[in-house]
């Protein structure tokens, strides 16, 4: 019987300084674990500097190496799609490039793996040169998300995560433009299982998650999973018409029996932003549905690619249809 295939998903974006140490681990790691195959795919985000030359050197050397590049920068979410598409494997392990997540890990994940679980996925018992701000903001998302989502996911969760071929076969029919891959696989449900691990300090490099992203990144995820803010904006508009109602109501008592009439500016000037206010939300939260709703009816490609290098032309089988360049 032959060794099962385990397809290792790397997404890179500008990785030039952590890309050499992160492909010596995971040599290492595949020497350690010989009763399987290993491929590992490396997904160059539109990298800006030497991280595609880097992958293409290594992939000359090793054929275990494959590498999808696409034509411009589409986002984390993006590339994790594209190599899971890309993956050939019975299971496939999303891992990030810059070693916080150590690949050791990888082989626990394989063990749960072969116990008949279809997820096994990483659950950060503590994350190591990450400020208390981060720490606490993620924390404070993923609860919410939680307590938003009508699908249950697990918190303190990234995308760190072995899955099995039904799994990838899934999210491979799941064409969705604001991806949110942690809450697709928990919307799949499957056999899961959660590992605790301890999350490493950044080799080199810089985040691609600053805060300006990482907001972006959890709005797709709460309005990917939720439509709790659309009936926000329904007990916003119910409350604001029963407050409204209640000032019609004094209005008239005073007009009515009292003597003195005084136009109360202050009054007037409160009703009319507290409206506009509660107007201009909704409208917003709405918006934020009907835009994706406009981005997903455009169907284009999820991403183009560019090129890729290390697959068998004869035997690949796309699962996605891809536009290349």
């Amino acid at each position: 019987m032959s060794a099962k295939l385990v397809s290792v998903v790397v997404p890179c974006y500008n990785e030039e300084e952590v890309i050499a140490a992160t492909l010596k681990e995971l040599a290492g790691f595949m020497k350690q674990n010989p009763r399987y195959d290993f491929e590992v795919v490396l997904v160059d985000d539109g990298s800006k500097d030497r991280t595609l030359e880097m992958l293409r050197a290594a992939a000359r050397k090793d054929a275990r190496l494959k590498v999808v590049s696409f034509a411009r920068n589409f986002g984390h979410q993006f590339a994790v799609t594209a190599g899971i598409d890309a993956a050939a494997g019975d299971a496939v392990v999303l891992i990030d490039a810059d070693l916080q997540d150590p690949p050791e890990v990888v082989a626990e994940m394989l063990a749960k793996w072969e116990e008949g679980y279809d997820v096994v996925y990483g659950v950060r018992r503590s994350r190591e040169g990450e400020s208390a701000f981060k720490l606490a903001t993620a924390r404070a998302f993923y609860r919410v998300l939680n307590g938003l989502s009508e699908v249950p996911i697990p918190l303190d969760v990234g995308d760190f995560r072995l899955m099995a071929r039904p799994v990838v076969e899934v999210l491979a029919a799941m064409p969705e433009r604001h991806r949110f891959i942690r809450g697709m696989v928990a919307w799949a449900g499957f056999r899961q299982y959660a590992l605790p691990y301890d999350r490493k300090r950044r080799v080199a490099g810089v985040s691609k998650y600053p805060l300006l992203k990482m907001i972006r990144f959890a709005k797709d995820g709460i309005l990917s999973f939720s439509s709790r803010p659309l009936q926000v904006a329904t007990s916003l508009g119910s409350m604001a018409s029963f407050v409204a109602l209640l000032g019609i109501v004094y209005a008239l008592v005073l007009r009515i029996f009292t003597s003195t009439w005084v136009e109360g500016w202050t009054a007037l000037m409160i009703a009319v932003l507290f409206m506009g206010g509660v107007q201009l939300l909704c409208l917003g939260i709405i918006g934020e549905y009907i835009g994706r709703i406009y981005e997903q009816g455009k169907g284009r490609p999820l991403y183009v690619v560019r090129e890729r290098i290390g697959f068998d032309a004869g035997k690949e089988k796309p699962r996605r249809k891809v536009r290349k360049t």
